[in-house]
């Protein structure tokens, strides 16, 4: 029997397609590898003030979704974890980020840093952006160090939260790593020409520590926010009802006084007399405890930002 004339081009082509493969998973891993923080710039900060970190945590948010579920007073303070975020991509689960073993007491500012900043985890590997460090890229190393010093003083909990709910291809880590290098960024949002010191301390609040964009701006098919329509409203992320625009655009706030926006933020109430609800009422718990002027600087900044319609309809 005669061989096969076309066995060498078949041979070749295995060879052709067989290097592209390995050359396609090389790039995939090189260019989807976990990014960290500059350590020397880590280190020019200033050692943690638990006092500034306390009303930085305030800021953050952080017992929003890392308190047990149904906490109130004192009990938001326990980071226990367990609170489950039910989107469209899956269901993540919070962490305990108590000072405990389970939680973060074995980690080090660089550790705390890296995670917040870079959405990286002590070990290595990606963190999903249900952790909002997009937003929390864009905060001052001295405030994280003061959070940091802040979150060790808290009570510990031995709680071990469950494991996210997730599906193929979601459960692939490694691929968050192209996902940051579309929308990871330590850059403001918005650039406002002639800001006034309270409209960029609004921005800081609002772009960085306040991550007020993960829930306000729509967001595309791959989960990553379009900054074209910045906090327009959005379909809420669970994936029932909606996240109201805070633009001066077309059903938003814009009849709105800065000091309507201050006052709501402290007490939860509306100018319309009404009261805000759903998740907005646990962040009015949080914004509650922030220096008045600081929230009339979040009222500063939404007043100053440009005018968008509703972002529902993108968001759909």
């Amino acid at each position: 029997m005669s061989p096969d004339p076309n066995l060498p081009v078949v041979r070749r082509l295995f060879k052709l397609i067989f290097s592209l493969l390995i050359i396609g998973g090389a790039g995939f891993w090189l260019i989807s590898a976990p990014t960290h923080l500059d350590e020397a710039k880590l280190a020019a900060t200033a050692p943690g003030d638990v006092t500034r970190g306390q009303g930085i945590f305030w800021q953050g948010g952080c017992a929003s979704c890392h308190a047990a579920p149904g906490a109130t007073g004192d009990a938001r303070l326990v980071l226990s974890g367990g609170e489950e975020l039910v989107t469209p991509f899956g269901t993540f689960v919070t962490p305990n980020i108590s000072p405990s073993k389970q939680g973060i007491a074995d980690w080090s500012l660089s550790d705390f840093a890296n995670a917040m900043t870079h959405g990286v985890s002590p070990d290595g590997r990606h963190y999903y952006p249900a952790f909002p460090y997009t937003s929390y890229a864009r905060m001052q190393l001295q405030d994280i160090a003061d959070l940091h010093a802040f979150m060790k003083t808290l009570p510990p909990s031995d709680n071990v939260a469950g494991p996210h709910k997730l599906s193929f291809p979601f459960t692939v880590r490694r691929g968050i790593g192209l996902w940051k290098r579309l929308y990871l960024s330590d850059q403001p949002v918005l650039e406002i020409a002639n800001a006034s010191e309270a409209i960029r301390r609004g921005q800081y609040l609002v772009e960085g520590p306040g991550h007020c964009g993960e829930c306000h701006t729509p967001r595309n098919a791959i989960g990553g926010p379009d900054k074209t329509l910045w906090l327009a409203g959005a379909k809420a992320p669970e994936g029932k009802g909606v996240v109201p625009n805070i633009t001066g655009g077309e059903g938003g706030i814009d009849s709105w006084s800065a000091q309507d926006i201050s006052y709501a933020l402290e007490s939860g109430f509306t100018p319309d007399f009404d009261s805000l609800g759903g998740s907005m009422a646990d962040v009015v718990q949080n914004m509650s405890h922030l220096q008045a002027s600081d929230r009339d600087a979040i009222a500063a900044y939404l007043k100053a930002i440009p005018a968008h319609p509703n972002g529902y309809p993108a968001a759909q």
